[in-house]
């Protein structure tokens, strides 16, 4: 029998399949060009990058600042500072849109994206942290 994955390693995994999606289109096939890179961002990463998406240079500058070892290629290991970065910044935007800061507990409003969702759901959520149980 297969062991199940948790819903956190089914969401690495996919990050990790979305990467070799768009890797895998042009040579080197576990790296991303300048253009499989821009491809990505427009499509998989629309409320994340609002801004950046819309402007090609500024996707370059993600791309450069990303690429640590200058070959014009982001190794997974460089994309995936992308990843935590808007994990990151998602968080502190959650705690700033928190419904009552003042409230006891820890308290998340809506990150970035559609009301901070998932994309499927088409809902807003926001969750705290008063105890152990989260509630959406």
């Amino acid at each position: 029998m297969e062991k199940q994955l948790s819903q956190m390693e089914r969401d690495l995994e996919t990050v990790i399949n979305i990467f070799h999606q768009y890797s895998a289109r042009l040579e080197p096939r576990d790296s991303l060009s300048q253009k499989e890179f821009k491809q990505l961002v427009k499509k998989e990463l629309p409320d994340f990058l609002k801004k950046q998406r819309k402007n090609d240079r500024a996707i370059n500058h993600i791309m450069e600042d990303l690429d640590t070892n200058q070959d014009k290629q982001l190794s997974f290991e460089e994309f995936s500072m992308l990843v935590a970065k808007l994990t990151v910044a998602s968080h502190d935007k959650m705690h700033e849109t928190a419904p009552d800061p003042d409230k006891p507990g820890h308290h998340h409003g809506p990150g970035f994206g559609d009301g901070g969702c998932p994309p499927e759901s088409g809902q807003g959520h926001g969750h705290s942290h008063s105890g152990h149980g989260h509630s959406h």
